[in-house]
């Protein structure tokens, strides 16, 4: 795919970064806004909207009307051009090791998500997959459009809901053109125990307290008996 990127700096109480990212390939599209690193909108050409992926408690920002009609301009106008593009020599960077781990803390049967993190790559996208116990999964699983780096690189999260059972091992598996072979992380669900060395210590100290107690009431006794 090839991704037109264009960044605009702003000057407010301070230097912000305002983004917007237009991506096409022979059967998909992007457009999207963001600032300061936070995305503000993005095109859902599935469902033909425009989406604000902002939590609640930040001043809501909105796109002026007539947003999502002109990313439907600019993606067909991308692919017109695609031809152009695919002429130019591209250099490609792989992504560096992807991180896995969990959103929540593991609890045993308590629904939780794991995150695949994959960053540093050119172009964008990569091709994420899950496995379970050696097994392909799709359910439950979710990719974020590709975020652009300060340094030209791409960053993309995938995710997978899942329910920790003790033994099940996952894998994410990240592919790119860049790369000679698949990158793959493991991960397995592990649930630290509670350490039980302060109950023995404590143990160990009340039962001496109780073995000192004792003595000083037979010594006690002991005296009176002797008096």
């Amino acid at each position: 795919p090839v991704h037109s990127v264009f960044v605009l700096f702003l000057l407010s109480s301070g230097l912000h970064e305002d983004l917007c990212i237009i991506g096409c390939s022979d059967t998909d599209g992007e457009m999207m806004y963001s600032l300061d690193g936070e995305e503000l909108w993005y095109a859902d050409f599935i469902n033909k909207r425009g989406v604000e992926p902002q939590p609640s408690f930040i001043n809501h920002i909105s796109l002026v009307e007539g947003t999502y009609e002109g990313a439907v301009r600019f993606v067909q106008n991308c692919r017109q051009n695609m031809g152009v593009f695919r002429q130019l020599c591209f250099v490609s960077d792989p992504p560096s090791s992807p991180m896995i781990y969990t959103r929540d803390k593991v609890e045993l049967g308590v629904k939780n998500t794991l995150i695949c993190h994959v960053s540093g790559f050119y172009p964008a996208p990569v091709n994420v997959s899950w496995t379970k116990n050696e097994q392909k999964v799709t359910e439950g699983t979710s990719i974020n459009v590709p975020f652009p780096n300060k340094d030209g690189s791409f960053t993309q999260i995938s995710r997978l809901d899942f329910i920790p059972q003790l033994g099940d091992v996952y894998t994410c598996t990240v592919r790119h053109p860049a790369l000679n072979q698949p990158l793959t992380r493991i991960w397995d669900v592990e649930v630290q125990q509670p350490s039980i060395g302060p109950a023995v210590f404590c143990g160990v100290g009340l039962t001496v307290g109780l073995l000192g107690v004792a003595a000083g009431t037979f010594f006690l006794i002991k005296g009176n008996e002797c008096s």
